[in-house]
């Protein structure tokens, strides 16, 4: 039909080379998994980064700003938003850090921490779901088959 994706077309062809490239797997899972997750994040009015942040600042409390963007790969500057929207809704507070004024810590709230309990608990669910074609110890060899891929790049990118 006009306007249908073609990434919906279910003819039974399969792109021989494409399908044996690791970056295309990758991307296609990533755009399902992430579309999907944002609806399930919607309920809660969180975004993937939010839930990313706010989950960080729960694990780690006093976490610093500069540390947090370092953890989540991405620029301090594009945090910045992020922790206000938080901090607007009673999720989190900033706070100096003691000796240096210049540096703040995000502390989580109780209405953070239960606001992160209640998406991460729905984010689980989601995991469930999508997962639900490979067993468990096939999910626990992807996490780790994924972890390892970003520590070889990430630290071959280091020394480039």
């Amino acid at each position: 039909m006009a306007g249908e994706r073609a990434t919906q077309i279910d003819d039974g062809w399969q792109p021989q080379n494409l399908e044996a490239l690791v970056g295309y797997n990758l991307k296609r899972a990533y755009i399902l998994f992430q579309t999907d997750l944002r609806h399930v994040l919607e309920a809660d009015a969180l975004s993937i980064r939010s839930f990313a942040a706010l989950s960080l600042v729960v694990e780690t409390p006093h976490i610093t700003q500069s540390t947090l963007a370092r953890r989540m790969g991405i620029e301090r500057s594009g945090l910045v938003a992020v922790v206000d929207d938080l901090e607007a809704r009673g999720f989190l507070w900033r706070t100096e850090v003691p000796g240096d004024r210049r540096v703040q810590a995000l502390v989580p709230q109780p209405a953070g921490v239960k606001a992160y309990q209640t998406a991460l608990a729905r984010v689980e669910e989601h995991e469930n779901r999508l997962l639900s074609g490979l067993s468990p110890q096939e999910q626990t060899n992807l996490i780790a088959l994924l972890q390892k891929l970003r520590k070889t790049i990430s630290t071959r990118d280091d020394t480039a």
